[in-house]
């Protein structure tokens, strides 16, 4: 536990016994500025799921996948489900069968473009979001909206990790 009285010397042995080291609080400090970051401008532009700006932030941040490649397959993955979900949507309808379909195409689309994987699984989540989750405005409008707020996490992510 901690010594009875505070000791700068005890400090390092401590911080230690817990992981705590300097690579722990440096990641830590990047990714909490980056996501405030992220969360301010997504705020400042009026998007109105500002929260997916951090949320895209922290995975960019935090991966374990070489930080351009995954920004990149978020990105093209985004662009897709967000346009797929949303002609889907306006000219079929919201439907289960044509959700099915919207997911199908995207992956046969994502083989085609030849995008990894991780692209399709974006992709997807995004679909999911623009078809399935009720809002008051429209499909084309959902996906635009989730397109600039996952953008802008992914710049901020960037952003800090080239830096």
């Amino acid at each position: 536990m901690f010594p009875a009285r505070y000791n700068h010397d005890d400090m390092p042995t401590w911080t230690a016994r817990l992981g705590l080291t300097r690579d722990v609080f440096v990641t830590a400090a990047r990714t909490t500025i980056a996501a405030i970051a992220a969360l301010l401008l997504a705020r400042s532009l009026k998007l109105p799921e500002f929260y997916w700006a951090p949320i895209s932030t922290i995975v960019i941040v935090l991966s374990t996948i070489p930080p351009l490649s995954l920004a990149w397959q978020r990105f093209a993955g985004t662009a897709m489900g967000a346009a797929v979900g949303a002609v889907t949507a306006t000219y079929f309808g919201e439907s289960v069968w044509w959700f099915g379909a919207a997911v199908f195409v995207t992956g046969l689309l994502c083989v085609a473009l030849r995008v990894e994987r991780s692209a399709y699984r974006y992709a997807s989540v995004t679909l999911v979001i623009v078809m399935l989750v009720t809002r008051s405005g429209s499909a084309p409008s959902v996906a635009i909206h989730r397109f600039f707020e996952v953008s802008i996490g992914i710049a901020v992510g960037l952003l800090l990790f080239v830096t």
